[in-house]
């Protein structure tokens, strides 16, 4: 049109334009106008839902606005079947259309706004699709999520039992020490372990610990409306970026499986510290605003007593765990942690449990039996081992059970308790579980297992060689002057009776006849002049004690059916 105005001819201004000259020349009356098209009033085809959508299906958006398409539809099939088969597609563009116009409005969501050192929030979650294994056995766990709403740095810990007190505390503390101050409010969901849910219009009242907790770092608690996740969005949708950045990670290590649970929180300490290296400029602006921590730390445990039985066994939450045996019958107070128990006597740490937990469906009691605590004992007593009710639980993982079975298929069974006692004892003692199950499977398949030959081989039982003694042998004339002491009481002319030759043994059966000139046994002294006791040689059979022969012991009756005689010889034998 401006090229027109200047005068050029058609032809010139369709060319200048890029367009034809029939375009043009339709332009130019107004015939046709590009921007400025007659909006579309017609239609091609007649109306697939023609008489059936104002006469039944908009009424029914009127009265309940929250029906669907596709309840719409199944409507149809019920009512008029055979005639709409596929309107499907156009009933979901009418449906959508009508509650833009008359249906109610959604919920507005507003943007809010956070400062610097106000808010921090606390959630659990949970690592979906996902298995981890510890060691080869499925790991159940959840993951203790906190997060600063100004800056977004974050912070993840593994938490064993569920959602508790103890796993909000312990969490909670060392997030509040790994971010390097306290935020003026925490923030929660309803969680059971901060609230009590009362159900219904009841208020719902702070527990007492988690009061003082909050109270000990001064922290305002605060939380969101029951069963309204997005209240708590600032928590909420970094829960799905840090479980991606999780599975991703671990699909890039090529295993889901961990040596420890240690190992495994390394692992997710190094994903959350690349998620807040992003983040470092506003976090360092955030940590000027942060309270500073007290010195000391609530304590992010539950506090039991139990008594050690007999059996050295306590009981915890219809958990038996074994304690070291050297316990039995002092009472313990106990430190209950998420995954752990510490045992204390006297303030003093003196056991630690690993904390178990019952998953499975109808049951509600469980063994935690480790042989180290008992091993002592049942070296004592190792034929116990056959009727024990832990068996299977003393044995320490599968090797060693496929170990008894075997041991019980070769030997007898007294045997086979004795050896499996000693490769159990000698793995606790040496810390050698492989080693000695090694050495099991290699002497079994042998057929050459010993309980000396296993105790030989892991050096309880040396062949110590004895040292050469050099004795050297006096002589024994050296008694002779025993026999020939001269006696100071004699009479210097009579002579010395102990010189004189003995006479032959006589018999215990004859009649022993008194020499007549006998010396006395020993000499006779007074207190006044002491004088040495000389011994002199008597023959035995010479003297008689109650008309018997000395050494002719009295003949001893016995009734039959003496149950002290019996013992007796029990005893002898």
């Amino acid at each position: 049109m401006n090229a027109r105005n200047y005068g050029l001819s058609q032809r010139d201004s369709a060319t200048i334009a890029e367009i034809s000259e029939r375009s043009g020349q339709r332009i130019v009356p107004g015939a046709l106008h590009p921007n400025r098209v007659r909006a579309r009033d017609w239609i091609t085809r007649k109306a697939p839902l023609a008489g059936v959508w104002e006469e039944g299906l908009e009424p029914m958006l009127r009265r309940e606005p929250k029906l669907k398409p596709m309840t719409l539809f199944d409507y149809l099939q019920e009512q008029y079947p055979g005639q709409y088969p596929q309107v499907l597609r156009t009933l979901q563009r009418r449906v959508q259309a009508w509650k833009a116009v008359h249906g109610p409005a959604p919920e507005v969501m507003f943007e809010l706004r956070h400062e610097p050192g106000v808010m921090g929030i606390s959630d659990f979650t949970e690592l979906k699709g996902v298995t981890i294994t510890i060691a080869g056995k499925p790991f159940e766990h959840l993951l203790y999520h906190y997060r600063l709403a100004y800056s977004g740095w974050e912070y993840a810990q593994i938490i064993q039992g569920g959602e508790s007190f103890v796993g909000l505390s312990e969490g909670l503390q060392n997030a509040l020490f790994a971010s390097g101050g306290a935020p003026k409010e925490h923030r929660t969901d309803s969680l059971s372990a901060a609230y009590r849910n009362l159900g219904g219009k009841a208020p719902k009242r702070l527990t007492q610990l988690y009061d003082e907790l909050c109270h000990h770092y001064r922290l305002a608690p605060t939380r969101n409306n029951k069963g309204i996740a997005h209240e708590n969005g600032a928590i909420e949708s970094p829960h799905g970026h840090l479980k991606n950045r999780l599975t991703q990670a671990l699909l890039l290590r090529g295993s889901h499986d961990f040596d420890s649970v240690q190992d495994y929180q390394a692992f997710i300490e190094t994903a959350v510290e690349k998620l807040n290296a992003r983040r470092t400029e506003k976090f360092t602006e955030e940590q000027s605003h942060l309270q500073p921590l007290p010195k000391y730390r609530v304590a992010d445990y539950e506090v039991l007593t139990a008594r050690v039985s007999s059996r050295s066994t306590i009981d915890v939450r219809r958990i038996l765990y074994t304690v070291p045996s050297r316990l039995i019958g002092r009472q313990l107070e106990l430190h209950l942690y998420h995954d752990r128990i510490i045992g204390y006597l006297e303030r003093q740490s003196v056991v630690e449990l690993k904390r178990v937990r019952v998953t499975a469906e109808g049951k509600r009691r469980a063994r935690a039996i480790n042989y180290r605590h008992v091993i002592e004992g049942l070296r004592q007593k190792p034929r116990a081992f056959l009727y024990c009710t832990w068996q299977l639980d003393l044995l320490p993982n599968e090797q060693y059970k496929a170990l008894w079975q075997t041991l019980t298929d070769q030997f007898e069974r007294d045997s086979a308790a004795v050896v499996m006692v000693e490769a159990l004892y000698i793995a606790a003692v040496q810390n050698k579980e492989a080693a000695v199950a090694d050495y099991l499977e290699t002497q079994l398949a042998a057929g050459s297992l010993t309980r000396s030959g296993l105790r030989r081989h892991f050096q309880l039982l040396r062949d110590q060689a004895l040292p050469t003694l050099s004795v050297q042998q006096h002589r024994l004339d050296d008694y002779d002057q025993l026999l020939h002491a001269p006696d100071p009481t004699a009479h210097p002319e009579q002579p010395n009776p102990s010189t004189e030759p003995l006479p032959n043994p006589q018999s215990s059966s004859q009649n022993p006849q008194t020499p007549p000139h006998a010396g006395p046994v020993g000499s006779p002294r007074t207190s006044s002049h002491p004088t040495p006791v000389v011994l002199r040689s008597v023959l035995a059979g010479t003297l008689s004690i109650g008309g018997r022969p000395a050494l002719v012991p009295p003949t001893r009756t016995r009734q039959k059916g003496c149950r002290s005689a019996r013992r007796k010889n029990g005893f002898q034998l």
